[in-house]
């Protein structure tokens, strides 16, 4: 059996607002390394979170490394293409070279995965894990869905580094990488599009 908290559904306007603060508070929780609890699924992509001491080492490793494995098993990859993703793993470290925080994150975070309450937004299928927090937007600004005022929200409460954005395109790369696993199709175009930026 599973047991759920009940969301009553609102027909008010969506707070966008409250969810980038809400984020914000759920970002602020942190741990004393990266990974998670239990492993978590990210559509039906299995994500393996053992504690790491460096946010650098856990990302490439279980994150971009475990995908790539299963992509190469499951669609292959070409010996050129497999070069190009060496390339940015191994220079992982120094792209990610800055200060970061075990922050929890939702993991899956685009707007299908939002709900709008009774008592504000509400969050569902997560793909948890405590990582930099930067990692969330991966998601967000590759499939839309957040205007003006949830970011307006979310950097009120806790203001995103200034060049935060020179790093989104790598942790997009992981949600393209991922969905071309899912899904095949043009993702792995774009992904492979991204990871030429990188070497």
């Amino acid at each position: 059996m599973i047991v759920l908290e009940y969301l009553a559904p609102s027909h008010v306007s969506a707070d966008d607002e409250s969810l980038g603060r809400g984020l914000a508070a759920l970002h602020r929780r942190t741990a004393l390394r990266y990974g998670f609890h239990a492993a978590s699924y990210c559509g039906t992509t299995l994500q393996e979170n053992p504690w790491t001491a460096t946010w650098p080492e856990f990302f490439r490793d279980y994150r971009l490394r475990l995908l790539l494995g299963r992509i190469e098993v499951g669609r292959g990859l070409s010996a050129a293409d497999r070069r190009i993703y060496e390339r940015v793993l191994d220079r992982v470290p120094d792209l990610l070279s800055h200060e970061t925080a075990p922050s929890l994150i939702h993991g899956d975070l685009w707007s299908g995965n939002v709900l709008h309450t009774a008592h504000g937004p509400g969050l569902v299928d997560p793909a948890c894990a405590h990582a930099d927090r930067e990692m969330e937007f991966g998601i967000t600004t590759l499939f839309g869905g957040f205007g003006d005022r949830f970011w307006r929200g979310y950097e009120e409460a806790w203001p995103l580094p200034p060049d935060w954005r020179e790093r989104n395109p790598l942790y997009q790369l992981y949600h393209l990488l991922n969905h071309y696993s899912i899904f095949g199709g043009h993702y792995g175009a774009e992904a492979l599009s991204i990871a030429r930026r990188y070497v």
